[in-house]
């Protein structure tokens, strides 16, 4: 597995989408914090990370799928995976070495990002003026968000060895469980299944860790959603494998 872990790192940084992604992704949240009217902090007049914790959500339901579309389908389409699955690697290690790969690159991407915080901590008046807790606990949102979307992702990338197809099928997976299954509650009104749609939407769960009160039933379902996806991916593997 670390093999593959190392191997999955040092791929995306020698290549130019690694640099694109990463340049895309600070350029849009440092717009939002900033720079646009309607989000940035110094027109809104508090010391306040809410935009950004709001909107980089929408932001990584684009660029995730573009660090994982290559992950398999690049592999599937040269013809390196199939060497790879004739070597003494089990499916388990290829699927989850690549999985967290693919995480860390998500939080490498995040870390810059917390220059922003200092910089609200300066702002505030007094200086120090900031919910630090729910600071806290929208980035431990973000980073297992990232997990779940990552995970959709590697998925996606095992289906097709098209890398774009892989990226529709990533970008669709994320937008339905962030975005459809909250419409669909909201839509559905009351009762059981309205309910069941709210509480396995990304969205709700991310908020409620932004709350700066981290509840385990939160994490346990993200933690549990990105192992479901893994395990499809271990047994498209497996097919790839035959």
């Amino acid at each position: 597995m670390l093999a593959i872990f190392q191997k999955e790192i040092s791929s995306f940084f020698n290549s130019l989408i690694a640099y694109m992604v990463l340049t895309a992704f600070l350029l849009a949240v440092g717009l939002i914090v900033w720079v646009f009217p309607d989000s940035n902090v110094l027109d809104y007049g508090y010391a306040d990370l809410g935009a950004f914790f709001d909107l980089t959500p929408y932001v990584l339901l684009f660029l995730i799928p573009a660090i994982t579309m290559r992950s398999i389908a690049e592999e599937n389409r040269s013809g390196t995976l199939e060497l790879l699955l004739t070597k003494p690697l089990s499916d388990a290690s290829l699927v989850l070495g690549k999985f967290l790969a693919n995480w860390l690159l998500v939080a490498l991407m995040l870390l810059p990002t917390g220059m922003y915080y200092l910089s609200i901590y300066q702002l505030g008046n007094p200086p120090g003026n900031v919910d630090s807790a729910a600071v806290a606990g929208s980035y431990v949102g973000l980073l297992l968000l990232g997990g779940a979307l990552t995970s959709m992702g590697l998925w996606a990338s095992s289906l097709n060895d098209n890398q774009i197809v892989a990226f529709v099928i990533g970008v669709f997976l994320g937008f339905v469980w962030y975005v459809g299954f909250s419409a669909l509650s909201q839509l559905l009104g009351s009762g059981g299944l309205a309910l069941f749609f709210s509480q396995a939407a990304l969205d709700q769960q991310y908020q409620a860790l932004g709350r700066g009160l981290i509840d385990i039933r939160n994490v346990v379902y993200l933690l549990s959603l990105m192992g479901f996806f893994l395990i499809l991916t271990y047994w498209r593997v497996g097919q790839l494998r035959r």
